[in-house]
Parts: C-alpha cells; structure tokens; sequence
C-alpha cells in the first residue's frame, strides 16, 4: 500500500510538472529571458542565441532548462527548449517558429505570432499552441501583451494571456508581468537583467504561483 501510495504521489508531481510547464512555454511561447511575457521582435537573419537558467517552480520541483534560438529570414526565427526537473525526472521539449509581421519600431508597435508544440517523452504526449503578441515601444518603455491558445491532448483548447511592461535603467532593464490561462490564477512576477560582458547577460525573476515563491536564474549567450 505505501508502494501504491509513492507511485500515485510521483505521479502527481509529475503531472504538476507537466502543468507548470505548459504553464511556462504554452502559455506565453517561449519568451526571451528573463520575460516569460513574449514580445514581438525576432533575431536578425544569421543572428541568434542560447539561454540557460534554473528555476523553483510551484510544488518545490527545481528544474533546467536550455533554450537556442536563430533567425531564419527577415521576421522569422525558430526556437527551441530542453527542460529537465531534476525533482520529479520529467524532461519535455518544445518547438516554435515567430513571425513578426512588419519592422520593429522604436517609437511605435509592431506585431508577431508564434505556432509551436510541447513534447513530453514519458507520456508521448504533444500539445499544439499558438500565440499572438504586441509590442509597444515609448521613451517610457515597452509593452507586450500575448494572447494566444493551447490544444491539450485529451481535451478542449485552452486560453492564455499575459501583459508585461518593461523599462531599461542605466545599470539594468527591470520588468513586471503578469500572465495566466483560463481557470488558473494568475501570476505576477518581477525580472531584471543585466549585461556582465560583450554578448552575455545575466538575468533572473521572482513571483508567485499557487501561493508559493518561484524564482530563477538565467544567463543569455547572444551570437
């Protein structure tokens, strides 16, 4: 009986995981760090980058995750994510192409979307999603707002949002986010980064989820 009830335990957390992560990826593509928030901008043709970070999400589940990315064309870049929890040994990858629709402005908006999928390896599982996203740029700041879809296996699509504001200091750009899908609570959050040498920056988040802190840790190796 305790066997059963460890296994039905694990199982749990792993499904939580699962959640998290579509939560995390699905729910606002896959985001230039330390955003989880996506804006509409895209690497130039031949330029592209990695970010790695770790992070505690709800549940106490601690987790990695590797994410390059490249652009293909003019406004177009593919993106990829390797996660692993180390807590509950569930690894997931996921894939998008971005289109931005019309050159990045500095003093204006511009548009982009997002087509991409999640694959968890231990369920076979893959989830679909699709993200549009604004970016508004002002000598104030920027602001991104998502709205997008995801297609669980086993059940109806289901709808996410997320709004961020941005603004760069002279020693590091700070942002505040909030983002969730539907009958979920939401998340707030708070990012800095910061540039440490030429093409890496160091950044990382702290918010909350189910009552519990999250945070993490991220560097950016830009090429």
């Amino acid at each position: 009986m305790l066997r059963r009830t460890n296994v039905i335990q694990a199982g749990i957390a792993r499904a939580a995981f699962v959640i998290a992560l579509l939560f995390s990826f699905a729910g606002s593509s896959l985001a230039g760090r330390p955003l989880a928030v996506d804006d509409a901008n895209v690497n130039a043709v031949g330029s592209g980058h990695v970010e790695v970070w770790f992070e505690r999400q709800a549940g106490d589940a601690h987790a990695g995750t590797v994410a390059p990315a490249i652009g293909l064309a003019d406004g177009v870049e593919l993106s990829a994510a390797f996660a692993r929890d180390s807590t509950n040994t569930v690894s997931t990858t996921s894939v998008q192409a971005k289109f931005q629709w019309g050159p990045s402005l500095p003093d204006g908006c511009n548009v982009g979307t997002t087509l991409g999928m999640l694959h968890t390896p231990s369920s076979g599982t893959t989830t679909p999603f699709v993200n549009g996203m604004l970016t508004c740029n002002a000598h104030w700041g920027s602001v991104h707002v998502n709205l997008g879809t995801t297609q669980p296996p086993d059940g109806p699509g289901v709808g996410n949002w997320g709004i961020a504001f941005e603004h760069a200091f002279e020693a590091f750009t700070a942002h505040v986010e909030t983002f969730g899908q539907e009958q979920t609570s939401p998340r707030l959050q708070l990012g800095l980064r910061k540039d440490i040498a030429k093409n890496i920056q160091l950044d990382a988040t702290v918010g909350r989820a189910d009552n519990e802190t999250v945070f993490s840790l991220g560097m950016k190796f830009m090429f």
